[in-house]
């Protein structure tokens, strides 16, 4: 109990520095769609995924891997040990893969943004400064320095829109000043200067962290490989303003992986302090219970939901995104419990299993847009999504039980029973049918949840 007290804390602290200012993000993409043309919002998209991309491999994940390891620390030269191996090595690899990446746009001439280096150097020194406020614990810390990012980077977005004709450059801007100012900020609370010591170094436990962390290169890629994936070839076959339709599409399944991943930060700490207890097993399942349902139930609802309010939000320009939306929701859903049972395999530091799911799915992902991308244009995109989300599930799921034995729902027909009114409903032109399928998903999300929903009702009215 004390276990997923902590876990919920964590998660509503997290939560609390991350939800008000995203939903203000999100509602901003009317303005996003309403400054910027279709195929300017898909060369920043473009831009951001690959940058994305190509984060891990010059940190080798290793901030991944300190976090890991600061939680096993048993005293504080550990952690300085621990923490100096990492932020030396990523400065290093930083400066390599910026030298490398400079190249290789003068030596190709490729037209890029200049803010694209600039933008790299940011992602990555938030990144490390985000794993060390988590791996040393101050949760508080993390909650509110992202909570100062999200709302800077807000106000420089509408700065820059609205203020300039700056455009994509503007946003990549935004971005780039907001990290800085927060890595900064973390840098000065945590002291992270008494922390680096060259003489703690250790080739041992150097070894041990880049053996848990390169495996993880393909794990950070997975939902990049496959959104850069679907982004280059929908681009190269379709072009940029099918870019922007398909950016668009993924607006809403966003909301549901962004709200997962508030959860996802603190699991990764709870599943890996569960080890050193008796009954972590029983812990795993009770865990997997609830969210399997809440993430659920999300799913059909935000599917429900976007038909009233999909045209107050976006464009009439974008308004094909509209088609895409369920299929990419559908396929967050795999993914958000894959990452859970990725969570699982962290904690026993079962690297390579998390690294080769994630390497089979992209490849699944790639070769459906090969063969499909031209014949069925976007609808291709998503649903190579879906199905290499499905797989990524499906296979950690086959896996897990040589670790955890999960169990699973006995609920089916009534879930299988809501998807199909649901689904059936979001592409019907019969409003009273959307209407009755947004109630049932709301029964339907109440009645999975009924004892989650009872839990907090009674924590709440005896406070």
């Amino acid at each position: 109990m004390k276990q997923e007290k902590e876990l919920i804390k964590n998660t509503f602290i997290i939560a609390l520095g991350k939800f008000s200012t995203q939903i203000v993000s999100f509602l901003l993409v009317r303005l996003y769609t309403d400054k910027l043309l279709e195929s300017e919002l898909g060369t920043y998209d473009v831009i951001i995924t690959i940058i994305t991309f190509i984060a891990p491999f010059i940190t080798l994940t290793m901030e991944e891997s300190m976090f890991r390891f600061l939680i096993d620390a048993k005293n504080k030269r550990d952690e300085k040990s621990i923490i100096t191996q990492t932020v030396l090595t990523i400065l290093t690899t930083l400066f390599v893969g910026c030298l490398v990446i400079f190249s290789i746009i003068k030596i190709a001439h490729i037209e890029v943004t200049k803010l694209f280096i600039p933008y790299v150097i940011a992602v990555v020194l938030m990144a490390l400064m985000n794993a060390l406020v988590r791996g040393l614990g101050k949760i508080k810390l993390y909650s509110l320095s992202n909570f100062l990012l999200s709302v800077t980077t807000i106000v420089l977005n509408v700065v820059f829109l609205l203020g300039t004709n700056l455009k994509v450059d503007g946003l990549l801007l935004a971005v780039i000043i907001a990290n800085l100012l927060m890595v900064v900020f973390l840098a000065i609370r945590t002291r992270l200067i008494n922390y680096i010591n060259p003489k703690l170094c250790n080739a041992k436990l150097m070894g041990e962290m880049l053996k848990y962390s390169i495996p993880l290169i393909p794990h950070s890629l997975s939902w990049t490989i496959v959104n850069l994936s679907d982004r280059l070839m929908i681009k190269w076959f379709l072009g940029y303003d099918s870019n922007g339709i398909y950016a668009v599409s993924n607006k809403f399944p966003t909301i549901i992986n962004t709200v997962y991943n508030y959860f996802a930060i603190a699991w990764k700490e709870s599943a890996a302090k569960a080890l050193h207890n008796e009954e972590s097993h029983k812990y795993y399942n009770k865990i997997y219970c609830s969210l399997r349902n809440l993430v659920y139930s999300a799913t059909v609802v935000v599917i429900a939901l976007v038909p009233f309010i999909f045209s107050l939000l976006i464009n009439k320009r974008y308004t094909d995104a509209y088609i895409y939306i369920p299929i990419l929701v559908f396929s967050v859903y795999f993914s958000n419990m894959a990452s859970f049972y990725g969570g699982i395999f962290s904690a026993y530091k079962k690297s390579n299993i998390i690294g080769v799911t994630t390497v089979v799915s992209a490849i699944i992902n790639i070769m459906i847009n090969l063969v499909f991308i031209k014949l069925f244009g976007l609808y291709a995109a998503a649903i190579s999504t879906l199905i290499s989300s499905i797989f990524l599930y499906s296979y950690r799921k086959k896996k897990i039980y040589e670790l955890v034995d999960l169990k699973h729902s006995k609920n089916m027909n009534i879930t299988i029973l809501t998807t199909l009114v649901v689904f059936i409903s979001y592409y019907s032109d019969n409003m009273i049918f959307k209407v009755l399928a947004l109630l049932f998903s709301f029964g339907y999300a109440f009645m999975m949840n009924k004892d989650t929903i009872k839990f907090f009702a009674g924590r709440f009215s005896r406070r």
